[in-house]
């Protein structure tokens, strides 16, 4: 058995597992940690939990310490130098009139690094830019390029919701959204109403999308013809979430009914020539096989034979004629 400490470097960050043996932790307690970049500050999720070697991830790290005064304070510090790293590294792209966007600026905890996010349509060529900022800064320098959601979660921002951002406060991964779980809920497809400051649709569309697909199974689409109460009318609207539809009647007339009291499509109709308690019409005497008529048999003999028995001797004619006669010796 082991003991595993879930953690997060920041606020709605990806979490991850560290061991934690001889630590006694607390949620939101701040700890130092060593990952592949080096010594980093990081936040506890859960408090240690002890699991079965066998269900041990792979390589995972131990925790180094409870974070001291010293170290929130170095934090602090650095917080306040990449203030410093973004403007100089602001203008150096503009005096180089270079196409990309930067997002944001990060020190290593020991400082040893500065990591710059920035955002570009395609591939930039920032070498030059290297060498200007590790000449000014005398550090690492590392250019990292991300996408537009990952720059709405580091940016951060209110949605039209009215509330913080669902990616920089609690949204640590992101899920695939499609414009079908906008249809499916019935909304608008305006371009500005469904997206969001990233520019691509709100993840909150997939938030609900299984819960209205749940609730539409069983109900009749717009425009079926549907019968209640013995009228007929036609599906206008649907309410999904109180399972019920919206009928114009033929009249002109609406109502509102579930699912359990429709009926779908035409009534059954007879077949013509059938009544109540009686069976098909009798065949005709042509269609039973009953002896023709003399006038009938004379009409029958009076037609001109079929057009498909002319076809073959037309054929021999035309291969006839493209013949050649042997010219007399």
């Amino acid at each position: 058995m082991a003991k595993i400490v879930t953690i997060k470097f920041r606020t709605a960050g990806r979490q991850y597992y560290f061991l934690a043996p001889e630590f006694d932790l607390s949620a939101k307690d701040q700890i130092v940690v060593e990952t592949d970049r080096g010594r980093a500050l990081a936040t506890v999720v859960q408090p240690p939990t002890e699991v079965p070697d066998a269900d041990l991830p792979e390589d995972l790290k131990t925790v180094l310490r409870i974070a001291t005064e010293e170290d929130i304070s170095l934090a602090a510090t650095n917080a306040a130098r990449e203030k410093d790293a973004f403007r100089y590294c602001q203008e150096r792209i503009h005096s180089r009139q270079m196409d990309m966007k930067l997002v944001r600026a990060e020190y290593l905890f020991d400082g040893s690094k500065i990591i710059f996010f920035f955002t570009a349509d395609g591939r930039v060529d920032f070498r030059e830019l290297v060498k200007d900022l590790a000449h000014h800064f005398h550090t690492r320098i590392e250019m990292r390029q991300i996408g537009v959601r990952d720059e709405a979660k580091l940016t951060g921002g209110i949605g039209i919701c009215g509330r913080e951002l669902c990616c920089c406060s609690w949204l640590t991964e992101f899920a695939p959204v499609s414009v079908k779980m906008a249809k499916e809920q019935g909304l608008a497809l305006n371009p500005t109403k469904i997206s969001g400051q990233c520019g691509r649709l709100l993840c909150c569309l997939g938030y609900e999308f299984e819960t209205y697909c749940a609730h539409k199974k069983g109900l009749p689409h717009h425009g079926q013809r549907v019968f209640c109460e013995g009228k007929e009318g036609v599906v206008i609207d649907q309410n999904v979430l109180c399972r019920k539809v919206k009928i114009r009647l033929g009249d002109g007339q609406t109502m509102e009914a579930t699912p359990d009291e429709l009926r779908r499509g035409p009534p059954p109709e007879k077949p013509p020539g059938e009544s109540a308690g009686t069976g098909p019409a009798p065949a005709t005497a042509a269609k039973s096989g009953g002896a023709q008529s003399p006038q009938g048999a004379k009409t029958a003999a009076s037609q001109p034979p079929e057009k498909d028995e002319e076809k073959p001797q037309r054929k021999r004619r035309r291969r006839n004629r493209g013949r050649r006669r042997p010219k007399p010796s």
